[in-house]
């Protein structure tokens, strides 16, 4: 689920490999080919690496661990519309 979730919100997020990486603080020599790593399941990411991917792509981190693709994406949703109502009450 990781690995699936974690392209899938950096292709929404319109982000190459590379600029994730960076984005996260991974040295940009090697960010590449670490989030596609990340990407295949070769290698698991920790978990504040996750939290950096997802502060970069603006989704929460329970999106990443969640099993059920379900109810992932209503995790998705209400994070969103949370992110929407704060910005009206902003």
């Amino acid at each position: 689920m990781l690995p699936a979730r974690l392209k899938s919100a950096r292709l929404h997020a319109k982000l190459t490999q590379e600029k994730l990486g960076v984005l996260a603080g991974i040295e940009e020599a090697t960010a590449r080919s670490r989030v596609s790593q990340y990407e295949s399941g070769t290698y698991r990411p920790t978990f504040e690496m996750m939290c950096a991917f997802a502060r970069v792509l603006g989704v929460p981190e329970s999106y990443f661990y969640t099993v059920d693709d379900d109810f992932a994406e209503r995790i998705l949703q209400l994070y969103e519309s949370d992110r929407i109502q704060q910005a009206k009450n902003a």
